[in-house]
């Protein structure tokens, strides 16, 4: 995954983009990664296949897997996933908006899973039959082919457990995992059509650790350790047959249900039943605004699958529903806004001769007919005070794809597979009908109002997820949407809600990629963890179950989560902790995730990790992911950064959580207070410096709203988006259009060269004065970073805004997105020389001349640079790895 700018100052790795123009080595790899130092307590695999959008990071101790893309796939299924659950306590107070972002960068390395399979006993159970004896599911021969197990769909902070509780505990550090129901694999699991095994006192499935006694089909669950039955199928004459069984040679598979719901399903990607889209319109627009609102609507029709149904709403102060059976005109009914719609205006709608939704290759005349007939606003009222009832026109959205009508379109009746999705696209507040507030925050009862229509919206919400319904908002200009009023409307779908400049090239790139999204409806995950872990937080687009949602179990003592819809760039942070001092040598976990996906098929995924346990701090710090760690830590942090005040005590709370890592794990300097950082995790408090001064926790973002749709975001982001929004990469153009990745410090800011910042919502490039003068160098410049930037983010959702500018000084006169692409990198200018060198060894390469130009074109302000605030914690700055 793209390293963080910070991460291995001695690092550095060459970029080549994917640009018309011939590279001048068109026979290299695009990516050619430094060497990365691997512990030598961990396992060693073979290097990876790169692909042009995978690049792998420096600070991952075990380098050997990288993410497949995660982003938008259209036509691609999502995994599946089956699974009936117990009931645990769930301490998720959040059910963000499901957001699905992409990145490139090369996912840290998952937890290795060992091809073994004993169980973690110190002495074999005993069975009263004596003669019956446990066996490895698997002969020497194939475990020592089989690859080491890889998931991308689960990303552990550490690959080791500590045995003892309290050093285990240290609440500064903490223990989880990152879990992406929805990610897809690459290679893809093996697929099995039958039910699967599964233990019948706690409830988890066979897998590829169990103990098996061949000679009565028998299994050991390693969970509880109960002895369980197979029917039979188990029974084996030797152990070699038991390869045969997907579930026990592999810790990955999907298990296709096929009960009395799906007895005779075959999955068939041309027969895929597109669920449908329903676009509602914000018709209170200006013609600026409008202008560009159309050019995105048109582009977006002729992206749109021609099988895909879609449905157009236009909403002001009514609800006008548009009639696809006029195929020369563009018609609408039209439907009061200042009440919820009548039984009456309703069964009108869904019982009557119009087509309110279509197949795109019936309709796409129809629709650029309907989007080219659109008039800006014409009345003479501030754009926060026009009446726009947005509550009124979702539901409508959503009495349309629930009713007759929605399933016969041109006299097809169809059952959709996966989620419908209502997109809003907005351009001002809800200000008319239900769940709207008024025009002014002046109002006397505003508050009220306010609160009132937060719970009308979740409300509204919980509706659509009941029908397998997700909104999506999308919302540009000028004029405050006021952003606490409609993000529980997404959030509560399973939706989200995303802030544009204008209507724009980013919001039509936006609108496209949320139509394109696939997504899973249905969605549960369990959780189940040997006796020994307790699962103590979980953060992300999902709700405790009810205990009638999942199958239970006479000893299930699992976590069971509902997720709010099941997308490919969703992520769960689970903390754990514990519950006693362990004195096996293994501990293990399994997730279960079960969904409908969109060609109906009922799907089981099912995961299962052993991690090795170890006395050793230092072994166990080897084996921790630094930017996993940082990804927990930060989700932990936000979940709690409400509003403003909240963040900066959050500040504060990171500052605590580095000096007591310090204290617990480091060492104290010898005759002196100060404590060095352990320098097996010395890429963590760099991480963390980036989140306490950055845009999810800073001062950086001046709104409220915006900062609240940014933690909205963060909160469910994939680990590839989380890790950029808490850390930006920085890539210098090279000379025959190749990247440099450097750390994101400001010493990269050099006159004669150009950068690009990624920091996940946004891509910053900057020119220097000398590059910008030079016309045709800063043409060329331009236009590589320009093509990497679109590399880069090809996939993402939302797609970031990509901005380009030129900085004379680098604090000086700047515009206001110069000043924020320099408030994202480190001041590193403040420190003394050799402490620049040993972070940002690229200096070396500049002559004298070319240091002290660039030391003078700084000015001095008060941000600390990441050295001056580690030294304020009385903490020692740890040596660059």
């Amino acid at each position: 995954m793209a390293t963080p700018p910070q991460a291995s100052p001695g690092y550095s790795k060459t970029i080549t983009p994917q640009m018309d123009s011939p590279s001048p080595n068109p026979d290299r790899s695009p990516i050619v990664p430094a060497p990365s130092t691997i512990s030598p307590a961990a396992p060693r695999f073979p290097p990876p296949n790169l692909r042009k959008d995978q690049i792998p990071s420096p600070s991952i101790k075990n380098p050997t897997m990288l993410s497949p893309a995660n982003g938008v796939k259209t036509g691609s299924p999502i995994p599946h996933l089956s699974t009936p659950p117990g009931p645990p306590v769930f301490t998720s107070p959040v059910r963000p908006a499901a957001v699905p972002f992409r990145t490139s960068p090369a996912t840290p390395q998952p937890v290795a899973f060992s091809s073994g399979s004993s169980l973690p006993t110190s002495s074999p159970p005993h069975f009263s039959n004596g003669s019956v004896e446990l066996q490895q599911q698997l002969p020497s021969a194939i475990e020592e082919s089989l690859p080491d197990g890889e998931s991308p769909c689960v990303l552990f902070s550490a690959q080791k457990v500590l045995k003892q509780k309290k050093q285990a505990n240290v609440p500064s550090l903490g223990f989880g995992v990152l879990v992406s129901p929805g990610r897809e694999t690459s290679p893809g699991p093996q697929v099995i059509q039958r039910d699967p095994h599964r233990c019948h006192n706690c409830g988890a499935y066979s897998n590829f650790y169990c103990n098996i006694l061949i000679g009565s089909g028998q299994w050991q669950c390693v969970i509880c350790r109960n002895l369980n039955g197979s029917e039979g199928e188990y029974i084996t004459s030797s152990k070699e047959d038991l390869c045969n069984f997907p579930e026990l040679s592999s810790p990955l598979v999907d298990f296709i249900q096929t009960g009395n719901k799906r007895p005779s399903f075959v999955p068939v990607t041309d027969s895929r039943t597109s669920a449908p889209i329903v676009l509602v319109i914000d018709e209170c627009l200006d013609e600026p605004h409008l202008q560009h609102l159309q050019s995105s609507l048109h582009a977006f029709v002729e992206s749109v699958l021609p099988t895909t149904r879609i449905g157009i709403i236009l909403y002001g102060r009514t609800v006008s529903v548009y009639d696809f059976s006029e195929e020369s005109i563009a018609s609408a009914d039209v439907i009061p806004g200042g009440t919820s719609p009548t039984q009456e205006n309703l069964k009108a709608l869904i019982y009557g001769t119009g087509i309110y939704l279509s197949p795109m290759h019936a309709s796409k005349e129809v629709a650029h007919q309907i989007f080219s007939s659109l008039r800006p606003y014409k009345l003479n009222v501030p754009e926060a005070s026009r009446d726009r009832c947005l509550g009124t026109a979702v539901e409508v959205a959503l009495a349309i794809i629930q009713g007759p009508s929605a399933d016969m379109s041109r006299g097809v009746v169809k059952r959709p597979g996966g989620n419908s999705r209502i997109i809003v696209c907005s351009g001002g507040p809800n200000t008319y009908g239900p769940g709207s507030v008024p025009h002014s925050y002046t109002h006397p009862n505003y508050p009220h109002k306010e609160k009132t229509a937060l719970k009308w919206m979740e409300g509204l919400g919980r509706e659509a997820h009941q029908h397998n319904t997700v909104v999506d908002i999308l919302c540009a200009g000028t004029c405050p949407v006021r952003v606490p009023v409609l993000q529980p409307l997404a959030k509560a779908s399973g939706g989200v809600l995303v802030l544009h400049d204008d209507f724009g090239e980013a919001f039509g790139v936006n609108l496209q990629r949320a139509s394109a999204r696939a997504a899973g409806s249905h969605g549960l995950l369990e959780i189940r963890c040997s006796d020994d872990i307790l699962v103590t937080h979980v953060v992300g687009p999902g709700e405790e179950a009810h205990i009638d949602t999942h199958e239970t179990f006479k000893n299930d003592i699992s976590l069971c989560i509902q997720l709010l819809s099941v997308e490919e760039t969703q992520c769960f942070s689970i903390s754990m902790e514990n519950k006693h001092d362990i004195k096996s040598d293994y501990v293990y976990f399994q997730l279960a995730i079960q969904y409908s996906n969109v060609y109906q098929a009922d799907i089981a995924r099912v995961i299962t990790i052993r991690l090795p346990t170890v006395d050793s701090v230092s072994a166990y710090l080897q084996s921790v992911q630094d930017e996993v760690a940082a990804v927990l830590i930060a989700k932990r942090t936000l979940l709690r950064a409400n509003n403003y005040s909240d963040a900066i005590d959050m500040r504060t709370t990171i500052d605590e959580r580095v000096k007591d890592i310090a204290l617990k794990f480091g060492s104290q300097v010898p005759k002196s207070k100060l404590y060095r950082f352990p320098k097996e995790i010395s890429l963590l408090p760099e991480l963390l410096f980036h989140l306490r001064r950055g845009p999810l926790l800073g001062s950086i973002v001046g709104h409220e709203d915006e900062r609240s749709v940014l933690r909205n975001l963060f909160l469910n982001a994939s680990f590839d988006l989380s890790l950029r929004m808490v850390a930006p990469r920085c890539l210098m153009h090279r000379e025959g259009g190749t990247f440099e990745e450097l750390p994101a410090y400001d010493l990269a800011m050099q006159s004669d060269t150009a950068v690009v910042l990624d920091h996940g919502t946004d891509v910053f490039i900057w020119l220097g004065a000398e590059l910008a003068a030079d016309e045709g160098r800063s043409a060329a410049a331009l236009a590589a970073c320009r093509t990497l930037a679109e590399e880069l983010t090809e996939l993402r959702f939302p797609a970031p805004r990509i901005l380009a500018f030129k900085v004379l000084f680098h604090l000086n006169g700047g515009s206001s997105q110069a000043r924020y692409f320099v408030s994202r990198l480190i001041p590193a200018h403040k420190d003394p020389p050799y402490e620049q060198e040993a972070r940002f060894p690229q200096l070396r390469t500049l002559t004298t001349e070319q240091r002290t130009k660039l030391k003078s074109s700084f000015i001095h302000f008060d941000d600390p640079s990441f050295c001056e605030w580690i030294r304020s914690l009385k903490v020692v700055p740890p040596e660059p790895s």
